[in-house]
């Protein structure tokens, strides 16, 4: 349908919807089910069966489901009534498969989950009300109304606009915004380019406002014809999870190797050819970590629900990894290191008298009213301002002045606005009152000045000369040091309309000092950054004076650190500010186009950078930067749509508390991999060692899968949800290329592995020496063996917790390590204990003697460690 071409009577009769009114909330619904949602289509989920199978896809898993068929069909061949091992492989293989769907299905959930809360609103008018619902729930003749920053989420035919502005990259690859208009029709064959009548989806608002009709959803817009996926997803892998993926495979080549010499030597020894294939397949299976990636998305799922809770939304999974190693962050002043609760407290004429509460001041908030769109409402009985912050201040002093804002509304009708943007920093509204127009201009006091040829005095016009530039300056530096933020108020009359303003014929009539106080929390979340050795930066659009009474009163800037314009910011090249970056804490009176200098200048010095944005300017600066953080409250569309993370309570304390849990759940990745790891190599030295030996195996193939499923998979996921160490935020961030096995980590996986095997050796020796009647079937010393391998591993996921003794952390502060070992030691008892189970898993029940041989050897892991953190490692006591 050519939209375009149709008048807005036509569109609006076309789609049988109400121009005033927009349709019923019946009607929304039906058209709903008949256009389905306003989505691209997307690949669906994988269903639990399919899940299920993938399951099996893992080579090593389809290997010993081949080897249970051999040795189902060996058994069948020789008539023997032995299918323990097929059925106990069969089970174990089917429950890893169950536990694998079942893991995957929840870190699936927890990742919708967190695309719900991110999911964007748009406003509409259902019913005669103005709205905001989902924007999946937008259907065709839905009345949309658009403002700066909006990601437009439907294709549209602009009904009103004031300085309306559509950046379209996403459609036609262009970056330039494009300017729009409620045009009554273009020809037909118009290009899509040039349609300046409509918008589409997956274009963002790059300023000014419209009203449209919604005339395509979902697939049937112009990015859905061409299956462009707007909301394209980022990779969910994670540089970690690729790493951790390759080192397995490097694993699984020396485990392969290793197995395949196992079998060897078994044959040479003569030990029965399909016993052997057994063992040396359960023992690469077991052996390989091939869960790691599995437990490194669970973790990372748990953690970013974890999150959630705290005010932090996580669009992109490796933003999680990335926190960890953040040293340097970029927050704005206003809305995040402060309250956002502006308040005016000092009203100053050209003269610096100070005029709050006279005359002046009743006739500067009626400017302030007029050049303002912020809304009066009720709440409780009690009047409420509702808009962005400093208008609403503006407007709550105009009401406390006994300024009539409904009044203003209908004598001065609002005929054309120029919106403010961070760029300009002013905003211009326009009214026609009886035979006149009033021109109103407010902003900073730098632009405000740039329009002005005269000022106000008693009334009456004075020439605006440099003279008089230099004490509206000396006033906003005076303010500015009383850490007020400050905005300058001019105007002028015409009896002609004209939105040229290139002259300067503006009246500058005074200027509001507004308060924002910081938030009280924001001290001491600078305090624990500078402790874990980030940086904390202020980056603001307010005067340098302003921002450095902020930033001393929460301890952002101190004597060593210095403050910098934007300015002074343009005098520099990006190599002179990247030598400079390190001098500088406060970043005053910048642009958005400085935020992403400012963070280029910090990556250039090594560092792994977090900003913090809101506007739609800031989208640049957020992709740029290592890890983007949008405002959920303040924050644009296009600003969250361009983050890796959104802030949901706006506060820098809650950005603090993100990359104290980045740093919590990359260090409980590496104690998994630790425990893992260094469990699995246990195992195969213990297999190993018995074959270079030359002594009948010390573990038969069910015991290795056995220690595989319970005693690897439990503790591993528990180590997953560690909790964080109360002094991580006192160490230094995390260097980005440094290995996961740095720090000695990769020697002690390596030494803590030959310990674990060397005990599980010497319980097997002494079982098969002093208890075995048959040293050839040492069923004794297997048993032994099999025990103890499985409960030092146990014990052992006690030493990986923490540096530090257990007599300084306590046994108890993971209660979900606690019950898994707990259930692991009762099943790895009752392996040996109960006598149909005993059969099953080819054991011998155990004396008590046996019984407290397996437990001193077991222990000796913890027991050790505990003894060389206490004597060796000053910080674990």
């Amino acid at each position: 349908m050519n939209w375009h071409a149709m008048t807005i009577k036509n569109v609006v009769a076309k789609l049988n919807t109400d121009e005033k009114n927009g349709l019923s909330k019946k009607e929304a619904d039906l058209r709903k089910y008949k256009f389905g949602e306003n989505e691209l289509s997307k690949e669906k989920n994988k269903s639990i069966w399919q899940k299920f199978l993938a399951q099996f896809s893992d080579f090593m898993v389809i290997t010993l489901v081949i080897a249970a068929g051999i040795s189902f069909l060996t058994s069948f061949l020789s008539k023997e009534s032995d299918y323990i091992d097929t059925i106990i492989i069969l089970v174990i293989v089917i429950t890893n498969a169950i536990v694998g769907m079942l893991q995957e299905s929840k870190a699936e959930k927890e990742i919708e989950s967190l695309k719900v809360l991110s999911t964007p609103l748009s406003k509409v008018i259902r019913g005669g009300k103005v709205i905001r619902v989902p924007s999946k729930d937008i259907v065709p003749g839905d009345i949309l109304f658009l403002k700066t920053g909006d990601l437009i989420c439907a294709d549209a035919r602009i009904i009103e606009s004031t300085s309306l502005a559509v950046e379209e990259s996403a459609m036609t690859g262009e970056s330039l915004a494009v300017e729009k208009s409620a045009q009554d029709i273009l020809s037909e064959d118009t290009l899509l380019s040039d349609r300046k009548n409509m918008v589409f989806a997956g274009s963002v608002v790059n300023r000014g406002h419209a009203k449209a009709i919604v005339v395509a959803t979902g697939m049937k817009t112009e990015v859905g014809k061409v299956a462009l996926l707007v909301s394209k997803e980022k990779n969910t892998e994670t540089p970690l999870q690729r790493k951790l993926a390759s080192t397995g495979k490097i694993i699984a080549v020396g485990i392969l190797i290793i197995s395949v010499i196992v079998f060897i030597l078994g044959i040479m020894q003569n030990v029965n050819f399909l016993e052997m294939l057994m063992i040396s397949i359960s023992l690469a299976v077991a052996a390989i970590p091939e869960g790691l990636p599995a437990v490194v998305t669970i973790v990372l799922a748990n953690g970013v629900r974890k999150m959630a809770k705290l005010h932090t939304v996580v669009r992109n999974l490796p933003a999680v990894e990335t926190l960890g190693h953040a040293s340097v962050i970029c927050s704005d002043k206003t809305g995040t290191l402060t309250l956002n609760k502006m308040t005016v407290v000092d009203v100053r004429s050209v003269e610096n008298k100070e005029v709050l509460g006279n005359d002046f001041s009743k006739k500067f908030f009626t400017f302030c009213t007029l050049c303002n769109n912020s809304i009066l409402s009720k709440q409780h009985g009690e009047t409420i301002a509702q808009g962005e912050p400093t208008e609403n201040a503006l407007l709550m002093a105009g009401v406390n002045c006994k300024v009539d804002k409904r009044e203003l509304d209908i004598t001065h009708e609002k005929v054309f606005e120029v919106p403010f943007n961070s760029k300009d920093k002013f905003m211009i509204t326009v009214h026609k009152h009886k035979n006149e127009y009033i021109y109103v201009l407010k902003g900073a006091p730098e632009s405000v000045i740039k329009f002005c040829k005269f000022y106000d005095i008693n009334g009456d016009n004075a020439e605006f000369t440099s003279y008089t530039e230099n004490k509206i300056k000396n006033s906003c530096k005076h303010m500015a040091e009383s850490a007020l933020r400050v905005l300058a108020v001019a105007y002028k009359k015409s009896k002609f309309f004209s939105n040229n303003f290139s002259k300067s014929d503006f009246i500058f009539y005074g200027l509001a000092g507004l308060i924002d106080p910081p938030r009280p929390e924001a001290k001491e979340a600078v305090r624990v950054c500078k402790s874990a050795g980030i940086k904390p930066i202020m980056i603001t659009g307010d005067h340098i004076e302003t921002a450095n009474a902020i930033a001393k009163k929460i301890g952002i800037s101190d004597s060593s650190q210095k403050s910098i314009s934007g300015e002074e910011l343009n005098n520099l090249s990006e190599n002179e500010l990247a030598e400079k970056i390190n001098d500088y804490a406060v970043f005053a009176r910048v642009s958005p186009e400085h935020k992403v200098k400012i963070v280029k200048a910090f990556q250039k010095n090594g560092n792994v950078v977090a900003m913090t944005g809101d506007g739609v300017n800031d989208a640049p600066a957020l992709k740029v930067a290592d890890i983007g953080c949008a405002m959920g409250k303040t924050g644009t569309d296009a600003a969250k749509y361009a983050s890796d993370m959104i802030i949901t309570d706006d506060n820098f304390a809650t950005i603090v508390e993100a990359v104290r849990h980045g740093r919590g759940m990359f260090e409980n990745i590496r104690k998994t991999v630790h425990f893992l790891i260094s469990t699995n190599i246990g195992e195969v030295m213990v297999v190993l060692l018995g074959f270079l030996m030359k002594i009948p195996p010390p573990l038969l193939a069910i015991h290795l899968l056995w220690i595989n499923l319970v005693t690897d998979a439990f503790p591993a996921l528990a180590l997953g949800v560690d909790p964080i160490d109360k002094n991580i935020m006192k160490k230094p961030p995390l260097e980005p290329n440094k290995s996961l096995f740095s720090d000695g980590l990769g020697y002690n996986i390596v030494v803590e592995g030959l310990f674990i095997a060397a005990i599980g050796i010497l319980s097997y020796s002494i079982g098969r020496a002093f208890f075995d009647v048959d040293p050839y079937h040492p069923i004794i010393g297997q048993t032994m063996a099999f025990i103890t391998l499985g409960l030092s591993q146990l014990m052992h996921s006690f030493n990986v917790q923490s540096r530090k003794s257990l007599v300084v952390t306590g046994i108890l502060n993971n209660l979900s390590l606690v019950w898994s070992v707990l259930l692991c030691i009762f099943l790895e008892i009752i392996t040996a204990s109960v006598p149909t189970l005993t059969t099953f898993f080819k054991t011998a029940p155990l004396n008590s003697l046996q019984w407290l041989i397996v437990w001193l050897l077991s222990l000796s892991p913890l027991l050790i460690s505990e003894l060389e953190k206490i004597l060796f490692n000053k910080k674990s006591i």
